[in-house]
């Protein structure tokens, strides 16, 4: 670390018959053009699994995610590999049928995964892969939940990476959607990955998959409603204390939906940025291309500018090349 660059939703989230996508490859040589040299890749086991088949994966689709790290490893770009809706348990909608918290298969079925990835990519170096275990664990209380189970979940996972991969670089998640910091995983030799989507009402404002607050949305305002420079500062103190304990620490999400007026979200963001480059924290926008990203992503107000025929947010742009270290 630090490492910069931008979560790829290729194989992000299977619903109905759609299929996984090939790497981006002119989105790559974009963002290796520029210095960048992290990619992020959440994955949907539903891609390569049959019900609740779990252990006899689509040969098929891991060739993909094959051809993902050769492209990413050809342009010198670092993948994190990441599971976004594992067997037991996803942030978003719908439900799993068994619970990653307290349900034995649905462990099992975890476990198999990322020992068959650490197999599958033994003598790939560090610094070309990393494993992000499970995208942002939910709150205490949600769904079986408890800081114990996670922690051991974790362990347990981590173990079966290393016996066949040893030197394999992993990354844990903070828990509480990734907010959280999780300091009774700091012995564990994993970088911990955290948020930057606080304020919430800033970040996804309007956002259509997000239930709606009590009373409406409000009106986004950075500096306002009780943050501002300093409010971050301790939202990411935990992060801080972590990292004292010999963590390294690494966003691995974080951007503004396009329905934030674009002065609220360049405020918001340069605070946001202007910190994690002050703690030498690396970072990963979501995504690229889209309502969260740098191209393309229709935020009333912006001022686009025509780089190799992506449409780039000028000003969001030059935020992330002068905030890393």
């Amino acid at each position: 670390m630090p490492r910069y660059g931008f979560n790829m939703l290729w194989m992000f989230s299977k619903r109905g018959d759609r299929a996984p996508l090939p790497p981006d490859l002119r989105q790559l040589d974009f963002i290796a053009k520029h210095g960048f040299n992290f990619i992020r890749v959440p994955l949907d086991y539903r891609f390569w699994t049959q019900g609740e088949d779990y252990t006899n994966p689509d040969e098929g689709v891991l060739s993909l995610i094959d051809s993902y790290l050769e492209a990413c490893r050809e342009r010198g770009l670092h993948m994190s590999l990441n599971i976004h809706r594992a067997p037991g348990y996803c942030i978003n909608n719908p439900p799993e049928k068994y619970c990653l918290w307290t349900d034995v298969i649905a462990q099992d079925a975890f476990t198999f995964l990322w020992e068959h990835f650490a197999r599958r990519y033994k003598g790939v170096p560090s610094e070309s892969l990393s494993f992000d275990l499970l995208n942002e664990p939910p709150n205490p209380g949600q769904r079986s939940f408890t800081r114990e189970r996670h922690e051991a979940v974790m362990r347990r996972v981590i173990v079966a990476v290393r016996a066949p991969d040893p030197e394999r670089e992993i990354v844990l998640d903070g828990v509480s959607g990734g907010s959280e910091a999780i300091p009774e995983l700091a012995d564990v030799g994993a970088i911990h990955s955290g948020r930057g989507y606080s304020p919430f009402t800033v970040s996804h404002h309007r956002a259509e998959w997000v239930s709606e607050p009590k009373g409406g949305w409000p009106e986004p305002a950075y500096p306002g409603g009780g943050w501002d420079r300093d409010k971050l500062r301790e939202h990411y103190r935990p992060w801080r204390e972590t990292e004292q304990k010999g963590v390294r620490i690494h966003i691995g999400e974080f951007g503004c939906y396009n329905k934030t007026p674009n002065t609220v979200a360049l405020a918001w963001l340069t605070d946001l940025l202007g910190l994690w480059r002050e703690y030498r924290w690396g970072y990963a926008l979501w995504n690229f291309s889209g309502p969260f990203g740098v191209a393309n992503h229709n935020r009333p107000g912006v001022a686009y500018e025509t780089m190799d025929g992506f449409a780039i947010d000028r000003a969001l742009w030059e935020l992330l090349l002068g905030n890393r270290v």
